[in-house]
């Protein structure tokens, strides 16, 4: 570094990794400057609060980290910047939030989506950051400086460090579209293939079962794949299923129809009771009452619940008390395939985590990282993908602002 002068810093894209990251780099060291591809920024940031803007949520960090897949990749940066780190942040910078019923943190009511970025923007402002829009990174030249496209033009921006925050292959709308993914390529840096997840999955319904249930929730029960069961509701679409307890397994589905070209999850629509409270409920039935009248009115199983279950029920085990008890604390969903990557929330692949180091930097690049969604790394919705972008953003800022 040449002493007394600023740091040449490109941050390319501004996502909420590239956000915290801009906020928090040091001015006096850093000339800041993030470009942009659009002609706003943050606009994933935003779309992501049209639904209830969760910026993270309040679990314990040792619960709070095992939600995502590597666990291991993502540990060095959330311990560095947590969700309870997170919360305080955003109180600094005038963001007031509270623990809504599920648990997870939103800004006060009255605060919308809007309010919470230009906040951000505010502070990247007051810390120097620059922000340039209609630019879209199209390769390097010689010197590994990157090159964008701005109004038809190549401009090469002489840079000392890039920093990349290009997000994933979901929601093209906002301008992450993955296609970055093939310049990397090009450069023989290990990549892969973007995948859907937090998506909705795909179900085969029998029509006269669409025709009465399309659109309507599945309430009060839990969802189940391997070692991973999660309690909420569904709700029936013309192609499948869709909701958060979905979209916690598509990590799972995606491996199974990997293998098998076919998935299968499993309800639980009865999560309160267990399966020897269920048999004895259900002998005791009276013998004058039709099943699904008995079923519905002790174990209050609406019509949607007794459909999926009598779908998936013969006769024979309609009417024996322990093979129906197991259907009703494990009904099978079969899957057929998943949403596409336009439609996912969010998804996995990108730049390969063998292609950085644990300071995030790009081992094949001479003084390029990456952070945020653009990695190989996997979460549920609920605050955990914000909060890992967040963590990334801010550890390198950290890292970042050691340099002399």
């Amino acid at each position: 570094m040449i002493k007394n002068k600023k740091v040449k810093i490109t941050i390319i894209g501004s996502g909420p990794s590239a956000l915290i990251l801009a906020s928090e780099l040091n001015n006096e060291i850093f000339d800041i400057n993030i470009f942009e591809k659009g002609n706003s920024p943050g606009r994933k940031f935003l779309v992501a609060g049209y639904g209830g803007f969760n910026l993270t949520h309040s679990e314990p960090p040792e619960i709070f980290i095992q939600k995502y897949d590597p666990v291991e990749f993502i540990k060095p940066y959330f311990n560095h910047f947590n969700n309870f780190d997170t919360r305080k942040w955003f109180e600094n910078i005038g963001i007031k939030t509270f623990i809504g019923s599920s648990k997870r943190i939103y800004p006060e009511k009255g605060i919308k989506p809007n309010q919470v970025l230009e906040t951000i923007l505010k502070k990247i402002k007051d810390n120097k950051g620059i922000f340039h829009f209609n630019y879209e990174w199209i390769d390097f030249d010689e010197n590994f400086y990157p090159v964008f496209l701005n109004k038809n033009k190549r401009i090469i921006v002489e840079s000392d460090i890039v920093i990349f925050a290009l997000g994933g292959g979901s929601w093209k709308i906002t301008g992450s579209d993955g296609k970055w993914l093939d310049i990397f390529k090009k450069y023989n840096i290990e990549t892969l293939d973007f995948e859907p997840s937090n998506c909705a999955l795909k179900v085969d319904w029998e029509k006269d079962f669409l025709d009465k249930f399309e659109g309507k929730p599945v309430k009060n029960i839990a969802v189940f794949s391997d070692n991973k069961y999660v309690k909420g509701e569904f709700v029936i679409t013309n192609t499948g299923v869709e909701g958060g307890v979905i979209y916690a397994h598509a990590g799972n589905v995606r491996k199974q129809l990997k293998t098998n070209k076919k998935a299968k999850l499993f309800i639980d629509l009865i999560p309160i009771k267990t399966k020897e409270e269920i048999i004895k409920l259900i002998s005791g039935f009276r013998s004058n009452k039709s099943r699904t009248g008995s079923l519905q009115k002790v174990f209050n199983l609406d019509d949607i619940k007794i459909a999926l279950l009598k779908q998936n029920t013969s006769k024979q085990e309609f009417y024996n008390d322990e093979k129906l008890a197991e259907k009703i604390k494990k009904l099978p969903l079969n899957i057929s395939g998943m949403a596409t990557l336009d439609e996912a929330i969010s998804t996995v692949g990108g730049l390969s985590l063998k292609a950085v180091d644990k300071n995030l930097k790009i081992k094949k690049l001479p003084f390029h990282y990456a952070i945020g969604e653009m990695l190989d790394w996997d979460a549920p919705t609920g605050g955990y993908l914000l909060q890992a972008s967040f963590s990334m953003g801010n550890f390198l800022a950290h890292q970042l602002n050691q340099l002399k």
